[in-house]
């Protein structure tokens, strides 16, 4: 068991060191048990572990997490990269490889919300690209139903957002 332990967790580094931008544990999931490779029990003790050895880093907003490669998980998959089977790297690869540009555009629309000190709610919207924060936006709303609002709208309306903020931001500097 430890040895699947181990190669599973290697797995984990190297599908989060392919990649330019962080991933979903539901991303992360759909390649393990649409593969059969894991339970989710056992899935679940994976990531515990590498969360527990900082090889992996978590953010989580709105109920979504993201996982990152540290450092030192980048380290450990150097060392120990050649223990996982071809066939293995071959399937995460193609998953990748097929999934890349839907799982970077779930990844990269972020909004989140949090109740300050004066009891009014601060809402972050971001547009990401890769690990680059391209576009973020902060507002103060008085209520928790609209930051749940300007959350849920945001992945609608922010390239709309950037689009005219960008425009105005120019036109301004060329005048």
């Amino acid at each position: 068991m430890s040895e699947q332990m181990a190669l599973y967790k290697l797995m984990v580094l190297y599908m989060l060191k392919r990649v330019n931008f962080p991933l979903t544990y539901k991303q992360i999931t759909e390649f393990f048990f649409g593969k059969d490779y894991t339970n989710y029990f056992t899935f679940q003790q994976v990531m515990g572990e590498l969360t527990d050895a900082n090889l992996i880093h978590i953010e989580t907003a709105r109920h979504t997490s993201y996982y990152e490669i540290t450092k030192e998980g980048d380290e450990v998959l150097y060392y120990y990269s050649k223990n996982i089977p071809t066939a293995i790297v071959e399937d995460i690869n193609q998953y990748l490889n097929d999934n890349k540009f839907k799982m970077r555009n779930e990844t990269g629309i972020v909004a989140d919300y949090f109740q300050t000190e004066t009891r009014d709610y601060m809402v972050r919207c971001q547009v990401k690209e890769g690990r680059s924060t391209l576009f973020t936006v902060e507002l103060s709303v008085p209520t928790e139903d609209q930051a749940i609002t300007v959350c849920d709208h945001w992945e609608s309306n922010c390239q709309e957002l950037y689009a005219y903020v960008m425009r105005k931001l120019i036109q301004t500097a060329d005048q």
